[in-house]
């Protein structure tokens, strides 16, 4: 007779070997046509092309191939690849000590905190890994906010069409984009959402159950869509109004995407509670959520936690990003930089009309409205070795480092209009017009 433990053994190994054979004849089943899975759970739609290393603006191939980067991990490497101040400080910082958990004071991350607060409406930060860990975090202060003040009632946040607030399923139930949705259950509720930018329906939907107003100053995700200024002040004034909070998403926004350290500015509002990451970290994941004293009293201890947020090697490189964002140059060269590429996109669009129909953005956040497919001008770009990013409306993002140079521009305009230039070429002549030679 088998011995329980050798039983037990036995069982455990005839299983695990079961697994493979049933992977392997699954895949075999052509009639069944069930994907064949890679070690990289296969949820995106990688382009074949891959990078040893980059160098400001520029990602190098193994082989030596440059490719101008205007997507900078979709606004998350601001100031360039392997910028010689963030890669010191990482350095420094990880011969030292990597983690020790938030049970201890971190003193990398009251620095940090003290730093955020001194440059923005803030009061208090709570440190995150991500974008979307920051907008959870958000999601729970605006709730909890309402509960301390004995209206637990109060959970909703209005959001807007064309939203994009993250992958988790609280976020993708704030943006609301079925595709994103489909799959998972029921959509987590309390998100209601109106019309992208129809004021007159955000003010119909806040009611008992509104806790706040969830909103990008600019989508990015959505196609580089732009909130006025004076819409997004009139928000602000609806929040007061009515005693809820206004949490802005600046996750893509922030750390001066736009010309100011933050998109609000650009408005002359401050929110209650904002999210922020991507630029935060200049490639190192680490986000953050903001607050005023106010929104955040119902966030004591025991409230939320995070066991990596905030670790000592993330703190050492957001604070020397924020010794970069905070350098007195540095918004003004954005803010003229944007403009110049702005006024080139603009030409660009008049000089190639059959694929370009407009310019958006501020600051170097910028979008192509495309006539063609977006992903036709993507894939043209790459093969004049220009690195954009895909949005929402049929928009090319152009997101390109911080700390690019006029030289720069003039480079991705030559790139812009070739690439252009090709997909005209394979279009034909326009309708109307009589061939060459004719």
């Amino acid at each position: 007779m088998e011995s329980p433990e050798f039983r037990s053994s036995r069982i455990g190994r005839d299983v695990h070997s079961s697994f493979p054979r049933r992977r392997f004849e699954r895949k075999s089943c052509e009639k069944d046509k069930i994907p064949v899975i890679t070690p990289v759970l296969p949820t995106y739609a990688r382009a074949d092309l891959e990078f040893e290393r980059g160098e400001g603006p520029w990602l190098i191939t193994a082989t030596g191939e440059r490719y101008l980067d205007f997507g900078a991990g979709i606004a998350v490497n601001a100031f360039g690849h392997a910028h010689p101040h963030l890669v010191a400080a990482l350095n420094e910082q990880a011969q030292k000590v990597w983690h020790t958990s938030n049970i201890y004071r971190i003193p990398g991350q009251e620095r940090l905190a003290r730093r955020l607060v001194e440059a923005t409406f803030a009061d208090t930060v709570f440190f995150t890994n991500s974008g979307a860990e920051a907008l959870e975090c958000a999601i729970k202060m605006a709730r909890k906010f309402h509960a301390a003040g004995g209206v637990p009632e109060r959970y909703e946040l209005i959001t807007m069409e064309g939203a994009f607030h993250g992958r988790t399923l609280a976020t993708i139930a704030a943006g609301g984009q079925q595709k994103y949705l489909e799959g998972f259950g029921p959509a987590m509720p309390g998100f209601p959402q109106v019309p992208f930018g129809d004021l007159k329906a955000l003010k119909a939907a806040i009611g008992p159950a509104t806790a706040g107003v969830l909103i990008e100053p600019i989508q990015g995700e959505g196609g580089i869509r732009v909130i006025p200024s004076e819409d997004l002040r009139r928000i602000r004034d609806l929040c007061d109004e009515t005693g809820i909070l206004l949490v802005l998403d600046e996750v893509q926004t922030g750390m001066g995407r736009t010309g100011k350290l933050f998109a609000h500015e650009l408005a002359g509002v401050t929110p209650d509670i904002m999210a922020i990451a991507k630029a935060l970290g200049g490639g190192f994941p680490v986000g953050a959520c903001l607050a005023t004293e106010a929104a955040a009293r119902g966030m004591t201890a025991g409230t939320h936690g995070s066991t990596f947020g905030g670790n000592p090697l993330a703190m050492a490189v957001a604070n020397a990003v924020l010794d970069l964002a905070l350098d007195q140059g540095f918004l003004p060269h954005v803010r003229a930089l944007g403009l110049k590429l702005k006024q080139k996109l603009a030409m660009l669009a008049d000089q190639h009309p059959r694929i370009i129909e407009s310019v958006r953005g501020e600051g170097l956040m910028l979008g192509l409205k495309c006539r063609v497919p977006n992903t036709e001008l993507v894939q043209a770009l790459r093969m004049e070795h220009m690195l954009t990013v895909g949005a929402g409306d049929n928009v090319v993002r152009l997101l390109p480092p911080l700390t690019i140079e006029e030289a720069h521009l003039d480079d991705a305009m030559e790139r812009l209009s070739r690439a252009c230039t090709a997909i005209e070429a394979a279009m034909g002549a326009p309708a109307g017009k009589s061939g060459a030679g004719s």
